[in-house]
């Protein structure tokens, strides 16, 4: 089993840093500002052929016993009673600090193997850096450089040499789903309760998540990874750097995602925000649940007026299964995560070739696509040219001709035949060859609807 490394500290001394460097991603935002990851962070590591999970964690004030920096520190111990292995890291420019004593005393009551790091060296007479942290009583300080990579390496051996490593093999695919949506819907109160544990920070503060967060968990023999992530505000009030780094972290998680799981509030109108993100889902290609959180917290009124707000600005969605929830108090969750499985499964679905020509066949049958001046299109056969999306490729002669009225009726065709329920789905045209045209004409005609959903 892979051994799990948390990396604690203080704000602002690096954390986000090593952890990127650890894990060769930009997964962590990184800026100087003291706070900025606030959740646990989880990524995935290795050096040679050891594997290895590395914990990010917010920065940890043991001195504050209320707010968001209190939560933090509390997501701080939970991600230390997780770990195998504990890489305190403080700061070599600033030296030792009053939190840094608080903090080790912490750490030296833990059973945890703990290393202590004393980054931002660069530059620095190591020897002499280093000598001040041995008064934290949890043995011989290493000197590194998050940010240059110096050191990292022999210290993650050294932490790596304490555990049997075995071999990574490949891992196997299984459902990834973001959670998204406004902020202050209730995303991170979902996340918990389809978790069944406080992983991430439930704060009634908008915008308590900056960072996304992945989280591996598994759930009835099955293995999946869920993406908590930051609220999207308007664009208008995406001010602060970070607010915005937060917003392209959102939309990565989406694309990286299988299924998006869109979060809206029963008690609060249906907005163009909410409308956008849904576009922005369907513009990815990626499946799509809707739940409807707080419905316990919304009366009649304010009931039937999301319904009505739903079907007139998020029409689009029709392939969508909306689900009426209260993430607080679990109710509707289950059904919730059927129909986020149903969704993974039509997004990863197989489909022969030959059973999409005869869909392709019978859906003729009932309705020719119109003629086109003195040519009615001919389509010949079908294949599945991609998943999550589905992509269905039509070959044939005078696909250009194909009107976007007969396009729409053979993509509900095809999503009810194979039962598509929760996936978009992309048909795309592609010419015969002419040895008689000479013209340089694109072969496949990409479906025009991709553009226009969600306007």
């Amino acid at each position: 089993m892979k051994p799990t490394i948390a990396l604690v500290g203080r704000p602002n001394v690096g954390k986000s840093t090593l952890f990127n460097r650890l894990t060769k991603t930009r997964d962590a935002l990184v800026a100087d500002q003291p706070g900025l990851t606030r959740d646990r962070h989880y990524g995935h590591g290795k050096v040679g052929e050891k594997p290895y999970f590395v914990v990010d964690t917010g920065g940890f004030e043991p001195v504050v016993d209320e707010g968001i920096m209190f939560e933090m520190a509390r997501q701080t111990l939970q991600a230390v009673d997780e770990a195998d292995a504990i890489v305190f890291i403080v700061d070599g420019r600033v030296g030792i600090t009053p939190q840094d004593k608080i903090i080790a005393q912490r750490l030296r009551q833990t059973d945890r193997p703990v290393w202590v790091a004393v980054n931002k060296v660069e530059g620095m007479n190591r020897g002499v850096v280093t000598a001040d942290f041995f008064e934290l009583g949890l043995g011989d300080p290493v000197a590194i450089s998050g940010s240059h990579g110096e050191g990292v390496r022999d210290l993650i051996n050294e932490v790596l040499e304490r555990f049997e490593v075995p071999v990574e093999d490949e891992e196997a695919d299984h459902p990834k789903f973001a959670i998204v949506g406004r902020p202050n819907v209730g995303k991170s109160t979902l996340v918990n309760a389809v978790l069944g544990e406080e992983r991430v920070i439930a704060f009634d503060q908008p915008g308590t998540t900056r960072d996304s967060v992945y989280i591996d968990f598994e759930r009835g023999g099955q293995q999946y990874t869920i993406i908590d992530t930051a609220g999207v505000r308007r664009r208008g009030k995406v001010t602060e750097i970070i607010e915005k780094f937060s917003v392209i972290k959102t939309m990565q998680a989406i694309e990286d995602a299988n299924v998006a799981v869109l979060v809206l509030d029963a008690t609060q109108e249906v907005s163009d925000q909410d409308a956008k993100v849904a576009s922005f889902v369907l513009e990815t290609g990626r499946a799509l649940v809707v739940a409807v959180n707080k419905w316990e917290a919304a009366d009649t009124e304010q009931r039937d007026r999301i319904k009505r707000e739903i079907s007139r600005k998020l029409g689009f969605l029709e392939f969508a299964r909306f689900h009426y929830i209260s993430a607080l108090a679990g109710q509707g969750v289950a059904d919730l995560f059927k129909s986020i499985d149903a969704a993974y499964e039509a997004a990863m679905i197989k489909i022969p070739t030959p059973k999409l020509t005869r869909a392709l066949q019978i859906a003729i049958e009932r309705q020719q696509p119109p003629i086109s001046g003195k040519v009615r299109p001919k389509m010949r056969y079908a294949h599945q040219g991609g998943s999550n999306p589905p992509v269905i490729v039509i070959h044939g002669n005078a696909l250009d001709e194909v009107p976007a009225s007969y396009w729409r009726y053979l993509e509900h065709c095809f999503m009810k035949t194979f039962k598509l329920q929760g996936t978009p789905l992309q048909v795309q045209f592609k010419r015969g060859e002419n040895p008689f045209d000479t013209q340089d004409k694109p072969r496949a005609k990409p479906n025009p609807r991709s553009k226009m959903r969600g306007r």
